[in-house]
C-alpha cells in the first residue's frame, strides 16, 4: 500500500477547507446583493441550494482539520471578506457576471481536485472518494452556472481571467500558509 505524504495530505485539507468556505463566502456575498439590490428570485433560490453543497464540503473539511490537528491557512479572514466582496461585486453586474463568477472558480476548483485525486494513495481512501464526490458537485455547480447565463464573450473574458488568476492565487498561498 503505498502512502500519500502526509505533509501534502495537511495542504490538501488546509486549501480545500478555504476553498469551500471561500465558496460559501461568495454565495453569502451574492445572496446579499440579490437581498438586497437586484430581485431575482430564480438566480437566489439556484444560489442558495449550490451553497448547500459548498457547506457540506466545508463542514467535512473543518471535521478533517480538527481530526488531524491541522492549521487552517491563516488567511481565512482575508479570503471571507474577499469572497463576500467577490460575490456581491458580480451579482451586482448581472446574472451572467454572478454565474460566470461561479464557472470560473468551478473550472479552477476541476483541476485542482482532479490533480488531488491523481496524488492521493490508497491509505487516503475515505479523502479520496470525498474529493471525488465534491469534484461531481462543482462540476454540477458549473453546468448549472453555463445553463444560467454565464459567458466568457466580450468583457467577461477579463473577468473570467481575473476569477481564475485570484483563485489560482488564493490556492498556492492557502496550501502553505
Amino acid at each position: 500500500m503505498k502512502k500519500t505524504n502526509k505533509n501534502r495530505v495537511k495542504e490538501f485539507i488546509r486549501v480545500d477547507h478555504a476553498g469551500e468556505r471561500g465558496a460559501i463566502k461568495i454565495y453569502e456575498g451574492q445572496l446579499l446583493a440579490l437581498n438586497t439590490f437586484i430581485k431575482d428570485d430564480d438566480l437566489k433560490k439556484k444560489i442558495e441550494q449550490m451553497k448547500v453543497h459548498e457547506k457540506e464540503h466545508c463542514d467535512y473539511f473543518e471535521n478533517e482539520i480538527r481530526k488531524r490537528n491541522i492549521q487552517p491557512t491563516k488567511f481565512l479572514p482575508l479570503w471571507d471578506i474577499l469572497g463576500v466582496g467577490l460575490g456581491f461585486g458580480t451579482a451586482i453586474l448581472g446574472k451572467k457576471a454572478a454565474m460566470l463568477c461561479t464557472a470560473s472558480v468551478e473550472e479552477v476548483i476541476d483541476e485542482h481536485y482532479s490533480s488531488q485525486i491523481y496524488e492521493l494513495e490508497s491509505d487516503e481512501k475515505e479523502l479520496k472518494k470525498k474529493i471525488i464526490k465534491f469534484r461531481e458537485d462543482e462540476l454540477h455547480h458549473k453546468d448549472i452556472a453555463y445553463e444560467e447565463g454565464a459567458t466568457k464573450q466580450g468583457a467577461y473574458s477579463i473577468l473570467d481571467k481575473i476569477i481564475k488568476t485570484g483563485s489560482k492565487i488564493a490556492i498556492s498561498i492557502s496550501e502553505k500558509v
